[in-house]
């Protein structure tokens, strides 16, 4: 029989936080494959709302390595990579009111909800790609109004840092239009001088630069880079219908580098390519069943710019309930990975995004342009966070603790 839930009770944060995280060493029943520790609601008598977990999401996961599940308010989830795509598709056909109730409430299991990442991205190369990605502006196979520019200078980056970080941006992503870092040794060493430059200010580095090899992934992260971001765009299936001059397979590689060598993947897809709902599900199996993971998935709505191949096709417009329907499901698959609400947001309300954010979106893009199409001044979303009494995650410092954790109201499930 299993053994009744504990009540732990601590008297400061440290211990509270290993309370939060650390099972107890006593055993109660012998499982198949597991023997549980235990099951425990870690209650404090007065929740410290700035209680932070680890920035390193090796670190944070680490920290909750023995966790089976959590349970809360009729919901169980856990953090788990054997998803399969019958399950995340049950998951994603749910009605729309009940997966929207799963997810906020999963959402509050793991997260503090009132916590939002604020991430700014500049294009440092516009421009000039040879891909043949039918959703970009910047392939050299598409005529639109975007002309190719050189690589910013690395003063010229670190003074858009700067100003980033005033607008209370903490995380700067920085963006090339390139198909690989390849050969390019004299640019590589000035974006190794922009990550440095960046870092030293006090902020969050990402780069998305194209596909990387395992040498180049090691020294962007000695360089400090934080996060780096290589979307996969869409399901497997679909994938050569919109890009054939990079493999599927290039890009899990390139995500692979990255993880190993520490640096935190960040790693979404495009609504709005022309896909089915099965591919937006088999995007979401593909992430969700990675060996690790990812830190954020970006969850993006097209923004069709004319010349596109897509612009120029009659693809139906991505709506706010389908963008919350698969940031909605992402959250229950994948519970202690930030979903990043990005390009396509200016094209939806305040309330379309609070439904959004509800669903667990809990990182955006700020600032007035995603590399080069339109976005929401920092103004603007200064107003939303004020009126959503939403605050910004600080740089380099971990999320805070759900503060649902801290009041008991969560059941956690042990294993060994």
């Amino acid at each position: 029989m299993l053994s009744s839930p504990r009540i732990f009770r601590a008297s400061s944060a440290l211990l509270r936080l290993r309370q939060l995280s650390l099972a107890p060493e006593r055993v109660s029943e012998v499982a198949p494959k597991y023997v549980l520790v235990d099951k425990y609601s870690a209650n404090g008598s007065k929740p410290d709302n700035n209680m932070r977990l680890p920035n390193d999401v090796n670190d944070r996961n680490a920290l909750y390595g023995e966790e089976e599940s959590r349970t809360m308010a009729g919901v169980t989830a856990s953090v788990r990579h054997n998803w399969t795509k019958q399950e995340i598709s049950e998951i994603y056909s749910l009605p729309f009111h009940e997966l929207m109730y799963r997810a906020s409430t999963v959402h509050r299991m793991y997260w503090n909800p009132s916590e939002v990442q604020q991430c700014t991205l500049l294009s440092i190369k516009t421009g000039g790609c040879t891909e043949d990605c039918s959703y970009c502006s910047q392939s050299t196979r598409h005529k639109t109004h975007v002309k190719p520019t050189p690589t910013m200078k690395v003063n010229e980056v670190l003074e858009a840092a700067r100003k980033a970080k005033e607008a209370g941006s903490t995380r700067f992503c920085m963006g090339a239009a390139w198909r690989e870092l390849g050969n390019k040794k004299n640019a590589f060493k000035h974006i190794l001088e922009m990550v440095r430059g960046v870092n030293g200010m006090g902020l969050e580095v990402c780069c998305t630069l194209g596909m990387l090899n395992a040498e180049q992934a090691r020294q962007l992260k000695e360089a400090g880079l934080s996060a780096y971001n290589h979307n996969l765009d869409t399901s497997p299936e679909h994938y050569p219908k919109v890009i054939s001059t990079r493999s599927y397979e290039d890009r899990l590689q390139t995500i692979a580098n990255v993880r190993d060598a520490g640096i935190s993947v960040c790693c979404g897809g495009i609504l709005g390519l022309g896909e089915e709902e099965t591919d937006r599900v088999g995007l979401l199996h593909v992430l969700a069943t990675l060996p690790e993971h990812p830190e954020s998935v970006p969850i993006n709505a097209l923004v069709a710019v004319e010349g596109t191949p897509l612009a120029d096709q009659d693809v139906a417009k991505v709506d706010s309930f389908d963008m919350a329907r698969v940031i909605a499901t992402a959250r229950i698959v994948m519970p202690r990975t930030m979903v990043r609400l990005s390009a396509g947001r200016l094209s939806f309300s305040d309330a379309e995004q609070f439904l959004m954010f509800q669903a667990g979106a809990n990182s955006i893009f700020n600032g007035d342009k995603l590399l080069t199409t339109p976005n929401p001044e920092f103004d603007e979303d200064t107003r939303l966070f004020d009126k959503l009494g939403f605050h910004g995650k600080p740089a380099h410092k971990g999320p805070l603790v759900a503060q649902s954790e801290q009041e008991g109201d969560v059941l956690i499930t042990k294993v060994q």
